[in-house]
């Protein structure tokens, strides 16, 4: 009987199943949606990227790509029958699918989409919870994965054992590109949002001012996939958007976009914050929460929280 072998390149299937040895059920949602990244990846090369006419729930304008892979992800999720329902910044509210399914999914289709005509990277942000999303805390997901459009297409993934990054290849496989990735304590970059609520924010200024002194790299795209998986991909960093007078609460999601990051930081080594308390503990109430955030390096991260209390 010959013996059973990884192959040369594991895919992202084979990682799952052996690897990571997630339920089954989990693995086939995680692998079915990163076959609409690949359709949403094809998207973005082939789709005029103008205004679709249609605004959000937040009453931003949605170019086409946002509207597509929105509609794209849905037809995905909606074909496995393992999704209960569904909550994307492209929708007003929860779509449910199947009351019976097992699993919840939150995520933003298309974070960065206004930088495609510049030719940026940008990025699908996902989350999974087991039962429904409202009332739990993003530290109960049960996956949370990205993935990076950009000179190459990069999936990175998190079921709780360690953060995973894989790249799409030639003929349309994850293939494994490192496992376990790690963020160290310390940060050597900074990628600061929301630079406006310096003018007001006293304790964002002094932050700003702390990162000049120490001399840190500004690393900011305006897309926050990119702009986290640098801190990721790099091994440090740390990434701020904090609120001013225009957005008080903070301008970023809770929902589908800082409880995936914060999840994958928190499994990679990393911390994350609202300038208060970790994320991962913050009570999801209502499907359209902001929050402050403060992402990366855990002693950075615990420097710029004594900041802003001040």
């Amino acid at each position: 009987m010959s013996r059973f072998s990884a192959p040369e390149r594991e895919s992202l299937n084979f990682h799952l199943f052996q690897k990571a040895k997630v339920p089954h059920d989990l693995r086939h949602l995680i692998v079915d949606i990163s076959r609409a990244t690949k359709y949403i990846s094809y998207a973005i090369q082939t789709t005029d990227t103008g205004l679709s006419g249609d605004k959000n729930k937040y009453g931003e304008e949605q170019l086409k790509l946002d509207v597509l892979s929105d509609d794209i992800l849905k037809r995905f999720l909606s074909e496995t029958n393992l999704v209960r329902s569904y909550i994307s910044e492209e929708q007003k509210d929860i779509v449910e699918l199947s009351s019976d399914a097992p699993y919840s999914v939150v995520f933003d289709p298309l974070d960065g989409s206004s930088l495609v005509d510049t030719n940026f990277a940008i990025g699908t942000i996902v989350g999974i919870y087991e039962g429904d999303v409202l009332g739990r805390k993003p530290r109960d997901q049960v996956a949370a994965l990205y993935v990076l459009y950009g000179p190459r297409t990069i999936l990175v993934y998190s079921t709780g054992n360690g953060v995973h990054e894989f790249l799409l290849n030639d003929v349309g496989e994850y293939v494994v590109l490192r496992e376990f990735l790690g963020v160290g304590d310390d940060a050597k970059n900074y990628s600061p949002g929301n630079l406006r609520a310096i003018n007001e924010n006293e304790s964002y200024r002094k932050a700003m001012m702390q990162w000049l002194k120490e001399e840190k790299t500004l690393r900011y795209s305006g897309c926050m996939v990119a702009d986290i998986h640098h801190i990721i991909s790099k091994g440090q960093g740390i990434f701020t958007n904090v609120g001013g007078s225009k957005y008080p609460e903070g301008k970023l999601r809770l929902v589908f976009e800082c409880g995936p990051f914060s999840y994958l930081m928190e499994q990679a080594g990393g911390a994350s914050s609202d300038g208060k308390n970790p994320i991962l503990d913050r009570k999801i109430e209502k499907v359209d929460a902001r929050t402050p955030i403060i992402i990366g390096s855990k002693n950075d991260v615990r420097a710029i929280e004594t900041l802003l209390r001040q």
